[in-house]
């Protein structure tokens, strides 16, 4: 199975929308090199998303994004 890479222009727009429009909650795990290392992205009535930076090169990265309908016991205590 081969992975999905976002741009940062499309994980920042997810940010936007759960943060802005769905009035969720935006968690900072991991700094990251480039972007944000791990973020997840929490709303009511929404899914729980976990946003991952993904290394391509020296000079750019990307997103992994993974939505679940439930959190991830890894990150309920956050």
């Amino acid at each position: 199975m081969q992975q999905t890479i976002y741009s940062a222009g499309a994980g920042y727009k997810l940010i936007d929308h759960y943060v802005n429009e769905l009035n969720g909650r935006y968690c900072l795990v991991k700094e990251g090199s480039l972007l944000d290392g791990v973020v997840i992205l929490k709303a009511k009535n929404s899914k729980t998303a976990v946003i991952r930076e993904v290394y391509i090169n020296e000079w750019s990265s990307g997103y992994s994004i993974r939505m679940y309908n439930r959190c991830p016991k890894k990150y309920e205590h956050l």
